[in-house]
């Protein structure tokens, strides 16, 4: 569609490469979803998310996770205003349209678990009183894969309420010299759509056509990482728990939104092999032989896209 190609013009003034981030924060903010991305520091993460928002033209607002963060440095607090003797609410950064949640492991479980009914149940809870977040509201978290000491693994509910996890690499030499060039250069990045065009794109998806057979490539694909035996897939002894249900919506959803930032009105299976190792990896528990024989997810998940026949 125009107004998705433009929004991807205006990123890439500012973002040099990384394509997948682009139509993964698209795809995410289309669907109503959130995202988690894992990346080495200095790849433009936190600038992509920025230029997002000048770009759509929604409120944007960055939480650093520390171990020393609070849940209320998140939703907000009461606060006694001495004049009025009574509660006054604050409000969070919760309170926003476009969420950075940085390095998001890096804080303990009751600051995560903040997090999650605002992604979940789009509101939050201050004191007695209950607050809706607006729309459009969407979550992009970070995790830096180098450093272990001093993270908090995020716990598999929660895992699961991100629609993706995406893993960012360098850029390559040739994009790297660009970013050299373009350095001195101040390009201003145009605002080409709003609010109610993201809210029209997510009526739109409802349109894209899915055929009845690779509807069942999906549950096939899904299925499998619960009952690989019954797809001949010897795996089961590298999975303790397969991808849940919330898995097929997600896989659903974000192959809609993507044949539509392709500018197509149809869904392929080539479709949904791209997206299944950004939908799956981060739903599933592997064994702890999985550890042993050096198996991740992406091998499991690689497996099994090879053992199901496309459609």
């Amino acid at each position: 569609m125009e107004i998705i190609q433009k929004i991807k013009e205006e990123i890439q003034k500012i973002v040099v490469g990384h394509e997948k981030l682009i139509d993964s924060m698209l795809l995410a903010l289309i669907t109503d979803s959130h995202l988690l991305i894992e990346g080495v520091p200095g790849i433009a993460k936190t600038t992509s998310v920025n230029t997002l928002s000048k770009t759509v033209n929604l409120d944007f607002k960055r939480i650093q996770f520390t171990p020393d963060l609070l849940p209320s440095d998140i939703t907000g607090i009461e606060i006694f205003n001495p004049k009025t003797h009574e509660f006054e609410t604050k409000k969070g950064p919760a309170f926003t349209n476009l969420l950075l949640a940085d390095e998001i492991n890096r804080a303990p479980a009751k600051v995560q678990s903040a997090l999650l009914e605002v992604m979940q149940e789009r509101q939050v809870t201050i004191g007695n009183n209950t607050y809706k977040i607006d729309e459009p509201f969407l979550v992009i978290a970070t995790q830096n894969p180098i450093e272990e000491e001093g993270t908090y693994p995020l716990p598999a509910a929660q895992l699961d309420r991100f629609l993706m996890k995406i893993v960012i690499g360098y850029n390559s030499f040739e994009e790297e010299m660009e970013i050299i060039k373009r350095l001195d250069l101040k390009k201003e990045v145009k605002k080409v759509a709003d609010k109610e065009d993201i809210l029209a794109l997510r009526d739109k998806i409802k349109e894209i056509h899915m055929d009845e057979e690779v509807l069942k490539y999906i549950v096939k694909i899904v299925d499998a990482t619960r009952n690989p035996e019954k797809y001949n897939i010897n795996i089961e002894e590298y999975i303790d728990y397969g991808a849940s249900p919330r898995a097929t919506i997600s896989l659903f959803n974000a192959a809609r939104a993507y044949a539509l930032i392709q500018n197509k009105d149809y869904v392929t299976p080539l479709d949904i092999a791209k997206l299944a190792p950004d939908i799956l990896r981060h739903r599933l528990v592997l064994s702890y032989k999985a550890e042993i024989d050096e198996i991740n997810e992406d091998k499991i998940i690689g497996k099994i896209l090879k053992s199901i026949p496309l459609p």
